[in-house]
């Protein structure tokens, strides 16, 4: 066989890979987003693909999600090739630092998702990431399949609500340890609140509660999911945490 008939086969074995798949998996950290692609398969029978965004396929618009993990920078070409993706009918599942101060560059990205991130200090409403903290994830839509599908939360904390009346109720929660949080996303545009953080900052003494750990929202004739935790693998060994980003891939907007 020729060198050229060897690469075209390559080639090929590679594209049939990745169309047979079910879920594609674009990320820059690969352990996380592994053991992500291991539940996948065991838990919801899905076969996934991880990929960089240089090995992405021309091709979207052929896998039921699109999940994009990247904490470097976020190339233009995979940027368009993500919202093209979002708005042709596809359900892409943004995850962490995918949002994040280094996608301020990005010309398309923030307005896409109705998302900015402010200037300043946190106190005063700007944008700040915080690395090796606890912090806790709190269910603030008790009724949506993303948040209950077989998620075993581990306790309860107070948190207020803009549509409750009497005072903060008590709402079920799991903490995240030796993590990263992201304060003062600030979000534009309706969508569907799905879980907010609170965290205790030991420096200022101020606690944080914000509607921003995880939404969804409509994107033209499609949809993009974004959830605030997964700053390491460890994350994603929460298991409330991992069952709530595989109840994102099998719920059906």
């Amino acid at each position: 066989m020729t060198k050229l008939a060897l690469a075209v086969l390559g080639w090929w074995c590679c594209v049939s890979a990745l169309l047979a798949a079910d879920v594609l998996i674009v990320a820059d950290e690969l352990p996380a987003m592994e053991v992500l692609a291991k539940t996948l398969n065991s838990e919801a029978g899905l076969a996934s693909r991880i990929v960089s965004q240089a090995e992405m396929p021309v091709r979207l618009a052929g896998f039921s999600d699109v999940i994009v993990y990247i904490h470097k920078d976020l190339d233009a070409a995979a940027e368009a090739a993500f919202i093209a993706y979002a708005k042709g009918g596809g359900k892409l599942i943004v995850l962490h630092h995918s949002i994040s101060s280094g996608k301020r560059a990005n010309k398309d990205w923030f307005p896409f998702l109705g998302v900015s991130l402010p200037q300043g200090e946190a106190d005063h409403g700007g944008y700040q990431w915080i690395e090796g903290v606890s912090f806790e994830m709190v269910n603030r839509t008790p009724a949506h399949f993303i948040t209950t599908n077989q998620v075993s939360y581990e306790g309860r904390t107070s948190y207020p609500l803009a549509e409750s009346t009497g005072g903060e109720p008590m709402m079920a929660a799991f903490t995240l340890h030796d993590s990263e949080v992201y304060l003062n996303h600030a979000l534009t545009g309706p969508r569907t609140l799905l879980l907010g953080l609170k965290y205790a900052d030991r420096k200022s003494g101020k606690t944080y509660t914000q509607d921003t750990g995880g939404w969804y929202k409509a994107a033209g004739n499609g949809w993009v999911f974004y959830f605030m935790p997964g700053h390491s693998v460890r994350d994603f060994q929460q298991p409330a945490f991992l069952r709530i980003v595989l109840n994102a891939v099998i719920f059906k907007p």
